[in-house]
């Protein structure tokens, strides 16, 4: 990856840590313990003046297989 990209990647970040410190901390929480098969990942969306919309995944040992494979790509 180009050296300039990983500079206006690691700016990108780091505003978004700024702007969402919480949110970050709570991520950070969350894969410290790490994520296992059968762990349940609800988001939720809500819209200025709409009513939230919620969905949920349970996680498969194939979505882990995945989510190693696409660190493997990055390193």
């Amino acid at each position: 990856m180009n050296p300039s990209a990983i500079m206006k990647i690691m700016s990108a970040k780091n505003k978004f840590v700024e702007n969402h410190p919480k949110f970050t901390a709570f991520l950070s929480a969350v894969y410290s313990r790490g994520i296992e098969a059968g762990t349940v990942i609800e988001i939720t969306v809500t819209r200025p003046g709409e009513e939230p919309i919620t969905s949920n995944i349970r996680v498969q040992q194939s979505d882990l297989d995945l989510l190693q494979s696409l660190r493997d790509l990055a390193n």
